[in-house]
């Protein structure tokens, strides 16, 4: 059993070695040729390979300015947040903190009972901070 197990080992190590000496070289390591044209001369020009080659500028987005508008239901409400979900969307849900006006807004109306699950309303936010600047929406009467 071992001498059948050694004779198989030097049979694959063979095969590795045949296989590593007869492979053909890797032709990507190769210089690129181009022929160039000059008053009818041909003359194959090694492509320089260092220069990076530019096919176009990358130009940064526009940041958005103004506000974004959301409209959905309310989840939860509070003075200091507010959380809605997508009309169209039902696992699309978005947390918002209130600014400090519309969390003065938001304590009157928390006195007269509040949001209730379910309130459709429109929030107008600031993109950048997910900051609510005006919500619009008639809360329901309290239960």
């Amino acid at each position: 059993m071992n001498r059948k197990s050694t004779i198989a080992a030097m049979g694959l190590l063979g095969f590795g070695v045949l296989g590593a000496f007869s492979a053909p070289r890797a032709a990507a390591q190769d210089p690129i040729l181009t022929p160039i044209i000059i008053k009818d001369v041909v003359v194959p020009a090694v492509v320089n390979e260092v220069a990076p080659i530019i096919v176009s500028a990358v130009a940064p987005k526009p940041k958005v300015t103004g506000l974004q508008k959301f409209e959905g239901f309310i989840v939860h409400a509070n003075v200091a947040q507010v959380t809605v979900r997508a009309k169209g969307n039902d696992l699309g849900i978005q947390t918002f903190a209130l600014n400090q006006t519309v969390a003065g807004q938001m304590q009157k109306i928390v006195d007269n009972g509040g949001y209730q699950y379910g309130d459709k309303v429109t929030v107008y936010y600031d993109p950048t901070s997910h900051t609510v600047v005006k919500l619009k929406g008639k809360p329901s009467r309290p239960l």
